[in-house]
């Protein structure tokens, strides 16, 4: 019935390219013989095991039967219970009372399972080898999904790269080797086009697990894409002396992020520009040219703030606590950088900082005004 070689060949190339258990397999290839034994040979109610040695070929098959209360009475399955009978209940196909359990097993316990030898039947029949195959691509299926949600489960909120495999609608599916990405036209950077076979690099912010198997969710718009980028390049965040504490973006146009030192020696800004730029100029190429701020956070709000609004020079910041809206004054030949074309700027300094912030000229006219995100993402 069985081509060892094949089988063995099958089960290596299974845990080896798609990384699904030898063991798992074989539980698999056992679970279909038993469904095809009872389908064939098997009675109603009974439950069959099946153990396959892959070294010889070798099948045998069980019937378990669970030990159960000597004041449990027969029933026969086709029967109705009547209502509210609590009564214990047993089936001589399922279950053996305790006291004929201690004739074989003297140690027998309520709840313990006894195993009996039934005999191997050489010929399953075409109806049963087809259930078999069935069964056993199932398991397989099931051993896979199982293997990629914990190979990609362990990668979420990471960098993942694949190859474009098609698009739709302006939707990207990417082939990720064991599973599709799939990066959603709002979750792409505007103006950035991909073609098929195209290397892409994005943000893993989901795996989700569906009846046509895992979908990864990928972005490459997320402002986790941004930190991430900067992990890669600047060693003081990955081995933790600088932080990355808030991070505004408009992906495609411009970014502010602003990182802390937990090291007094060590500059964060610095840290993260790098030596003439070059960790900057990575992400930046990486963003398709999108424009980078990076800041010093600091605890006092005023400072903050300030810091948010560079490249503009501040004359003075008025804060409200418990509104958390600061009024911001500067000169008239700051205002067009503290406000930004389209008010970009200050529109991601409250972002940023999680504040709503008025511009206001030095003589307190309003000159634009960036609420604060009702939910600051993490």
């Amino acid at each position: 019935m069985f081509d060892l070689k094949v089988i063995n060949s099958v089960l290596g190339e299974l845990e080896e390219v798609r990384g699904i258990p030898r063991a798992k397999i074989i539980e698999a290839i056992e679970a279909a013989l038993a469904t095809a034994y009872k389908k064939e040979y098997g009675k109603k109610g009974q439950i069959i095991r099946a153990t396959f040695d892959i070294k010889t070929g070798q099948v045998e098959f069980f019937q378990v039967k669970n030990v159960v209360d000597n004041t449990a009475v027969y029933f026969d399955e086709e029967e109705e219970l009547a209502e509210g009978d609590e009564r214990a209940f047993y089936n001589p196909e399922q279950h053996i009372l305790l006291e004929d359990a201690k004739r074989i097993k003297r140690d027998a316990v309520v709840g313990d399972e006894l195993v009996f030898p039934i005999e191997s039947k050489g010929d399953y029949g075409r109806i049963a080898a087809q259930t078999a195959k069935q069964v056993i691509m199932q398991k397989i299926r099931e051993a896979e999904k199982v293997s990629v949600l914990g190979e990609f489960g362990a990668r979420e909120g990471e960098i993942v790269s694949g190859t474009v495999q098609r698009i739709e609608r302006g939707n990207i599916f990417v082939d990720m080797g064991r599973a599709t990405g799939l990066l959603p036209y709002e979750e792409q950077i505007p103006g950035e086009r991909f073609a098929q076979g195209e290397r892409v690099r994005a943000y893993l912010y989901r795996v989700e697990e569906s009846p046509r198997g895992v979908f990864l969710r990928l972005s490459r718009s997320h402002p986790k894409f941004l930190e991430k980028l900067f992990e890669a390049e600047a060693p003081e965040l990955a081995n933790g002396s600088v932080v990355i504490k808030a991070v505004a973006r408009e992906a495609g146009y411009r970014s502010k992020i602003a990182a802390q030192a937990l090291d007094t020696h060590i500059d964060p800004v610095g840290a993260l520009v790098g030596q003439r730029g070059v960790r900057v100029s990575t992400v930046m190429s990486e963003l398709r040219g999108e424009k980078i701020d990076v800041i010093e956070w600091h605890e006092n709000t005023k400072k903050f703030i300030e810091e948010a609004l560079s490249p503009a020079k501040i004359l003075d910041i008025e804060t409200d606590e418990e509104t958390k809206t600061a009024k911001v004054h500067v000169s008239e030949a700051e205002q067009s950088l503290a406000i930004g074309k389209g008010g970009q700027n200050v529109r991601l300094a409250a972002k940023l900082t999680g504040w709503k912030i008025d511009i206001q000229s030095a003589r307190g006219e309003e000159l634009a005004t960036a609420d604060a995100p009702v939910n600051i993402e993490e």
